[in-house]
């Protein structure tokens, strides 16, 4: 990832604050974003969602008190 935001957001086609909110933990990693980053740095749009989703069940973990018993099946 290039040093500046402002670098990064020239050569995503986007608005510099979203670099920022990203940065910051302030939104997420879209598909589209994704995308780009990949693009941007020869990686698969699969690893940022990976990244983005690993940090959504992180986040859920910590909110959660507890977790419902397992269903019995059959």
């Amino acid at each position: 990832m290039p040093q500046k935001p402002v670098v990064a957001a020239r050569r995503l086609a986007c608005d510099i604050k979203v670099i920022n909110r990203i940065v910051n933990g302030h939104a997420s990693v879209t598909a589209e974003m994704a995308l780009k980053l990949g693009a941007a740095l020869k990686m698969t749009p699969n690893f940022w969602l990976n990244a983005q989703k690993a940090v959504d069940i992180y986040e859920a973990a910590q909110s959660i008190k507890t977790l419902p018993k397992p269903l019995k099946v059959g």
